[in-house]
């Protein structure tokens, strides 16, 4: 079985917006569209991106991306399974983490994948106490 790594909504920008950590991210797109791994963003992650490009740079802008997506190697989860949604509950009340981060977690708990992110602010404490993988991409 392929290795599965979700993305978080700050792994995406990272690379939209050319910040460190995206030539890490582009590693990962590669070895997705090479059928090496599986690169899995929630739908609900994939919103903050979009959210984001709207507000910055307008519709447009955020339409073309979500077209990018549906052509790109990246598998969207567009359920929000019990398992998932049961999963968020726990992290979100037991971390006080963002509703979005608990969401992209919780995928990756559920998937028994490795997560994404550059967000150190809401995952850190985590790591240590929780048994699923990160990959920090800066």
């Amino acid at each position: 079985m392929k290795q599965i790594y979700v993305l978080d909504a700050c792994a995406m920008l990272a690379v939209l917006s050319k910040e460190q950590g995206a030539d890490k991210v582009a590693a990962f797109y590669k070895k997705a569209a090479s059928g090496e791994i599986t690169l899995v963003m929630n739908k609900l992650n994939l919103l903050e991106v979009y959210y984001d490009l709207y507000r910055a740079y307008g519709k447009e802008r955020a339409d073309g991306f979500l077209a990018e997506i549906k052509k790109s190697p990246i598998v969207v989860n567009h359920e929000l399974s019990d398992d998932i949604f049961t999963e968020a509950g726990r992290l979100k009340a037991l971390y006080r983490i963002s509703l979005a981060d608990s969401v992209a977690l919780a995928q990756t708990v559920v998937s028994g994948g490795a997560l994404l992110t550059s967000d150190h602010h809401e995952f850190d404490s985590i790591e240590t106490k929780e048994s699923v993988g990160f990959v920090w991409i800066r």
